[in-house]
């Protein structure tokens, strides 16, 4: 049984027991989040499909944890301007555990 899930302006496919990481959520470690914008929703040849959510389709996760990706860095370089801009940007994350899917 899988899902696809909608959450911080991506998607993703989920299924029980998986840990991934996501756009920054609000709660503590260790508390249980429910994800209720749930797209689809598969079990063998039984298919499930919202439009675009589906109504009693909800996914329950658990925070594990809040950290930091690695940096990005970014550049800006104009040959012969003297014209050189570099910055760098680290995008905030809640990795979760997939703990139940309901339909």
């Amino acid at each position: 049984m899988y899902a696809v899930i909608a959450t911080g302006g991506k998607q993703y496919r989920v299924t029980e027991g998986e840990t991934l990481k996501v756009e920054k959520l609000a709660g503590e470690e260790g508390s249980e989040v429910e994800l209720d914008q749930v797209l689809m929703i598969a079990d063998g040849e039984n298919i499930q499909v919202g439009s675009p959510a589906l109504d009693k389709g909800t996914v329950t996760a658990t925070i594990k944890s809040h950290g930091r990706h690695k940096k990005v860095g970014i550049i800006k370089f104009r040959r012969r301007k003297h014209h050189r801009k570099q910055m760098g940007h680290r995008q905030s994350y809640t990795e979760i555990e997939i703990s139940k899917i309901q339909a």
